[in-house]
């Protein structure tokens, strides 16, 4: 099963969180054109929403072209897009991911520039970094 994530806190739609998950897969690497995303039903039951949240996701991934749908058979996923179009989902996901850390360093009391301190702190390649 695909290892999607859905946060109950996050004020996004469950479908936009399914959408952002699955684009955010297909950006790192984790899903390959051809993959096949799991049944509408049967995610549905994996993250515990309702089956049309997941259709609703699907139908929106379909619409901008990352997956594509074969009747009777299944959803999978598009060709890899020009890259221009990789760069524009990774800097996408990279926003999302920014957005996400931004709002939870804030619920803890702790400002985005002690955020990027430690981002730039823990980055691989970075001399400082516990990795190196």
């Amino acid at each position: 099963m695909l290892a999607l994530q859905i946060d109950p806190q996050d004020p996004r739609p469950v479908y936009k969180q399914v959408v952002d998950e699955v684009q955010r897969s297909v950006a790192v690497g984790i899903l390959k054109p051809g993959d096949s995303l799991p049944a509408v039903r049967g995610l549905a039951r994996h993250l515990k929403v309702n089956a049309n949240t997941v259709q609703h996701a699907y139908h929106t991934l379909e619409r901008e072209g990352t997956v594509y749908v074969k009747r009777g058979i299944g959803t999978f996923i598009a060709a890899a897009p020009h890259d221009r179009e990789v760069k524009g989902r990774r800097a996408s996901v990279a926003r999302q991911l920014a957005d996400r850390m931004l709002r939870e360093g804030y619920r803890q009391g702790i400002l985005a520039s002690d955020l990027m301190a430690a981002l730039e702190e823990i980055a691989p390649g970075n001399p400082r970094s516990s990795g190196s």
